[in-house]
């Protein structure tokens, strides 16, 4: 008998595409700075990271990474919201479980999640956000799982975690709670979907 309580999601690949919103946000701060777009490598770190890492991996003396904090925190996000496209099923999925599962995000964005989550207006959908400001580690480390199972007063076998990248593998494995991995086979996961829509039918709703 299934005994979830507890739904959380990562963000980026999952409840949005954010690929290219992504791209675009980091290459118009690079852009500015008379840099090249990222190379494919880079846009691959730069979708799983959070924003001080990404800065760092993408500007690697102090005096260009300086630069680049500088214009991040003058240029706004709302822009590169409109890039993103969320997955078709996400908002019956979250109709169906509000009423019989506590709903969460555990994401690696930091301060454009609020402006993300206003946008697409669906804010009311979740009891707890929990972004890489709100702990002191965050994914790959298990720190946004734990603070989710400390809030709920769940133990991990009672929370389900929806991620698609290695970083969200190794956050679920660290805080044993089971992953469900969205469209990425490779991987290690209880259950793989390649649809939200998949989980009305792990969870039997």
């Amino acid at each position: 008998m299934l005994s979830y309580k507890v739904i959380a999601f990562d963000c980026d690949g999952v409840l949005f595409d954010t690929a290219e919103s992504n791209r675009a946000y980091y290459n118009a701060l690079r852009n500015q700075l008379g840099m090249p777009d990222m190379t494919e490598e880079e846009f691959s770190f730069a979708h799983m990271h959070t924003v001080t890492e990404t800065l760092a991996h993408l500007f690697k003396s102090p005096q260009a990474r300086l630069k680049a904090e500088a214009l991040k925190a003058q240029m706004s996000y709302t822009p590169f919201v409109a890039a993103m496209k969320m997955e078709p099923a996400l908002i019956p999925l979250l109709k169906k479980l509000r009423p019989l599962y506590k709903t969460a995000v555990a994401t690696n964005r930091t301060d454009s999640m609020p402006t993300l989550l206003r946008e697409h207006d669906i804010t009311p959908y979740f009891d707890l956000i929990v972004s890489a400001n709100d702990v002191a580690r965050p994914k790959p480390y298990p720190d946004q799982l734990l603070r989710l199972l400390d809030y709920f007063k769940v133990s991990p076998t009672e929370m389900l975690y929806v991620g698609d990248s290695k970083v969200d593998e190794a956050a679920a494995q660290s805080a044993q709670v089971p992953l469900i991995a969205y469209d990425n086979k490779s991987l290690s996961a209880k259950y793989h979907i390649c649809s939200l829509k998949e989980i009305e039918d792990i969870l039997e709703l």
